[in-house]
C-alpha cells in the first residue's frame, strides 16, 4: 500500500490515553499552523478537536483532516 507510507504517524494523550494518528504530511503541516494561529501547541489543537468530535462517531484522523480544511477555507 503506497499511500501507507506516505503517513506520518504521531502520538498524543487524550483523555488520559495514548493515541496515534497517522495522517498525510500536508495535513500535519496545516494543522500546526492552525494551532500557531490560535496561540495553542499541536496536542493542545487535538485534545479541542477531539473533544469537540464528542461521542467519538468521526474517527479522529477524520476529524483532524476536516479541521484543517476548514482552517484553509477560512485563510
Amino acid at each position: 500500500m503506497a499511500a501507507a507510507r506516505h503517513l506520518r504517524k504521531r502520538s498524543f494523550q487524550l483523555a488520559g490515553h495514548r493515541t496515534s494518528v497517522a495522517l498525510e504530511p500536508e495535513f500535519w503541516t496545516a494543522l500546526e499552523a492552525a494551532a500557531q494561529r490560535h496561540g495553542l501547541s499541536l496536542a493542545a489543537l487535538v485534545t479541542r478537536i477531539d473533544t469537540a468530535r464528542g461521542d467519538a462517531a468521526q474517527p479522529l484522523a477524520s476529524a483532524l483532516r476536516v479541521h484543517a480544511l476548514a482552517e484553509a477555507a477560512q485563510g
